[in-house]
């Protein structure tokens, strides 16, 4: 059984892994797209953008965040006047680290759907007179769907695995931005907080290992459906 703290911290990582995921999936599906599909000045810069965070450490792309969202930041300071929104040190914030980190797992997967998809099937339906936008609905996404399924459970279970970006970005903060392994951290540096640290361990364990699954289980049930 979990104790109030360690449930708040485990339903706030996944609140966090939810949104990190709702937020970043439009994005990650653009891109996807243009680096499977065009060829243009810069591609490469933007494709080694898309993957620096897989290589850099995380502390360093919380650090980043935190001086662009920060409150005297560029981007902060824009949200704050305009919107009234604060990313530093909130779960909002949280969730902005964990996309950030969990982006390039979700492009990489997507991107290699779209360039599994039979081109001459779209050029079918071209042909019989569908438009760019109406050939993507109908033909291209449906062929690529188990690549975006893939990439959104991956992309939520690296957000729940996020700590560096995260305790940077948005400290440590209980009840707020908290997550499961900001708390795991906090149980290890505590002298009786080994079996609560025990405990998320194992759930954090349990989560990626259901994500993983469930990310197979659905992606071969969408292929079986398409090929029917």
């Amino acid at each position: 059984m979990l104790d109030p703290a360690e449930l708040e911290a485990l339903l706030l990582s996944l609140r966090v892994g939810f949104w990190s995921v709702l937020c970043s999936l439009p994005v990650g599906l653009a891109a996807a797209w243009l680096l499977a599909r065009r060829e243009f000045p810069g591609k490469a810069l933007l494709d080694g953008l898309v993957h620096l965070p897989l290589v850099l450490p995380p502390v360093v792309v919380g650090y980043l965040l935190l001086l662009g969202f920060g409150r005297q930041g560029p981007l902060g300071a824009l949200l704050q006047d305009w919107f009234g929104v604060t990313l530093a040190f909130t779960w909002q914030g949280a969730a902005l680290a964990s996309a950030v980190m969990a982006f390039p797992l979700m492009v990489r997967a997507m991107r290699l759907s779209i360039e599994a998809v039979d081109r001459s099937l779209e050029a079918a339906a071209r042909t019989l007179g569908s438009g760019p936008l109406q050939v993507f609905a109908t033909v291209t996404l449906p062929l690529m769907a188990p690549g975006i399924l893939a990439g959104a459970i991956l992309g939520f279970a690296r957000s729940l695995g996020e700590f560096g970006a995260t305790i940077t970005f948005v400290s440590n903060i209980p009840g707020e931005t908290r997550t499961l392994p900001n708390a795991l951290y906090t149980y290890t540096q505590q002298i009786d907080g080994e079996g609560p640290a025990l405990r998320l361990a194992a759930i954090s364990i349990v989560l990626a290992l259901l994500a993983l699954a469930g990310s197979e289980l659905l992606a071969r049930r969408l292929k079986r459906r398409l090929a029917d």
